[in-house]
């Protein structure tokens, strides 16, 4: 009996799977506010020098005292000396030359009318320290990065295991973060953070999906696909509500609390019970799956009848080895660019995964350089999510993947380029232009993790000491070329200290560039996946 039959025979899309992915989905609501809170906890304030302190002692109001000892418009430098002149109403220079100027020595002032507390404010990320805070972003997403060993950790551990303790990291992690007495210590709690994030995403996706009927896993693909997207609507709603950084960062981070303790109700994947030699607790757990789908007579002949079918429980291992395997040969990431053909598609795909995800990030985390009320521009970022990926799923299945690839990276790429042309003050041009991109490059994301899947060869899938497939080995160096572009793209900001328009004409150029290498990719619209190299040669 293949497991596809067994989990029909328990109930298949029943109360189990469906209160399942309900429990998995609610911490992806909130995975949005750990990726995209920095938009929030590190936004920056209009800020001034602060005055020397002997100035203080004067008894004149503070608006008087920024006018004598800081240039006007100027936000790194003030007066040596106070330039009293510049309270007469007609006062000019008292010399030739403009007054000497020194860096800001007492720290700055912040306009808290927006945000009360951010950790630009809290540690004076301006000025020449301004990169800390691009650097933090960085960090994080290096997090996430070397979180994807959560992954292997799953095929050893159990998929509910690791889950259960990302949680937790999640948990603990993120609010030590709101309680950091340095940006230093700060920034280690938000690299293990991101690790956390990165370990839920896998297991809840493998967790859910592992548990799920063939015919239903696209669509419980996308369904938690948009929670995270309505979490974008849900984190615009908790900064508004809580603009101190350190509250925010505790309001995001306690729910996972809550998720660490009911995930010991969540049941370990019986697959991976199966593959890893537990034959008898896997068939417990689908008993218990099939009482729980009001399926208990069924559940209980289940240990007869694979007992009548395969001899005993013990030998269902090796019966799904050969339902989920077809070949002992092992895979590594050189044989991804062992053969022309494989060559060429590892580093395409490479190059989109980089360019998708490094445009993306450039945007979505850029939200103050728009100069709209950043809590409108973060829904409006979160809800043309929605159009987007429900377009990219008619043109990836009616025209086809190639085209919807290359289509989407070019016009974002475009949209970002045309902004640098776009003068400052047309707002509204500026950011209708931001979301057309953001929205083309979240079609982009919804058609290459699809499209990775059909190029590589058909997966040969198991842990440890069993065998892993190009397809398994193409999508680990997708993710990770995925989150080296959300590395990248804070710190191209930085670029913009030399030239303002630099770091978009970076985000710009590269998923055009990436759209035209996707042109390169063989189209899969309706061809049945490769088996083996020799078929994706052919």
């Amino acid at each position: 009996m293949a497991f596809g039959s067994l989990l029909e025979h328990v109930g298949g899309m029943g109360r189990f799977q469906v209160v399942s992915v309900l429990l998995l989905s609610l911490p992806v609501l909130m995975m949005a506010s750990h990726n995209l809170l920095q938009n929030f906890t590190a936004a920056t304030s209009a800020h001034q020098c602060r005055p020397r302190p002997e100035a203080n002692a004067s008894g004149l109001d503070p608006e008087v005292l920024l006018r004598v000892w800081v240039p006007r418009g100027e936000r790194c430098r003030r007066f040596v000396t106070p330039q009293w002149w510049l309270l007469e109403a007609n006062g000019s220079e008292p010399n030739s030359s403009w007054p000497e100027t020194e860096p800001c020595g007492d720290g700055w002032t912040y306009d808290r009318s927006v945000f009360t507390s951010t950790i630009v404010t809290e540690w004076d990320l301006v000025c020449s320290s301004r990169g800390l805070k691009q650097l933090a972003q960085s960090l994080y997403m290096a997090g996430v990065l070397v979180g994807g060993f959560f992954g292997g950790l799953s095929d050893r551990f159990g998929r509910r295991s690791v889950l259960t303790w990302c949680y937790l990291q999640m948990a603990a992690m993120g609010t030590c973060s709101s309680f950091a007495p340095t940006f230093t210590v700060y920034c280690l709690f938000r690299f293990l953070t991101g690790m956390a994030f990165s370990g839920i995403v896998l297991n809840s996706v493998s967790l859910s999906l592992e548990w799920m009927p063939t015919h239903m896993r696209a669509l419980v693909g996308t369904f938690m696909g948009y929670c995270y997207t309505t979490g974008q609507f849900l984190l615009a709603g908790v900064a508004f509500a809580v603009p101190d950084w350190r509250r925010l960062q505790l309001v995001v981070s306690l729910p996972f609390f809550g998720f660490f303790l009911y995930s010991w109700w969540l049941t370990e994947s019986a697959r991976w019970l199966v593959m890893v030699g537990k034959s008898h607790q896997a068939l417990q757990e689908l008993q218990k799956v099939a009482r729980i789908n009001g399926k208990k007579e069924e559940g209980d002949k289940l240990d007869i009848e694979v007992k009548d079918s395969i001899g005993s429980p013990r030998t269902l291992r090796s019966h799904m080895e050969k339902e989920m395997t077809s070949s002992k040969t092992r895979h590594t990431l050189v044989d991804l660019v062992r053969t022309p053909v494989l060559r060429r598609i590892s580093f395409c795909l490479c190059f989109v995964w980089f360019s998708t995800s490094f445009a993306y990030y450039g945007l979505a985390m850029d939200l103050q350089n728009f100069e709209v009320n950043i809590y409108v521009i973060q829904l409006i970022f979160g809800a043309v999510d929605i159009p987007a990926k429900l377009m990219s799923i008619l043109t990836i299945t009616y025209v086809g993947r190639r085209f919807t690839q290359a289509i989407t990276l070019i016009l974002a790429g475009l949209a970002i380029l045309a902004n640098v042309l776009v003068p400052r003050e047309l707002r509204t041009v500026r950011t209708a232009l931001a979301v057309f991109g953001k929205g083309c490059l979240a079609a982009s994301f919804n058609c290459v993790f699809l499209y990775t899947g059909e190029l590589y060869p058909t997966v040969i899938r198991c842990p440890r000491e069993l065998r892993v497939s190009h397809r398994q080995t193409g999508m680990g160096l997708a993710n990770t070329m995925s989150r080296l572009g959300s590395i990248m793209a804070p710190l191209v900001k930085m670029a913009g200290e030399l030239f303002p328009a630099l770091p978009f004409v970076i985000y710009g150029a590269a998923p055009v560039v990436s759209g035209l290498v996707a042109a390169f990719l063989p189209e899969t619209r309706n061809m049945a996946l490769p088996e083996t190299v020799e078929e994706v040669e052919g």
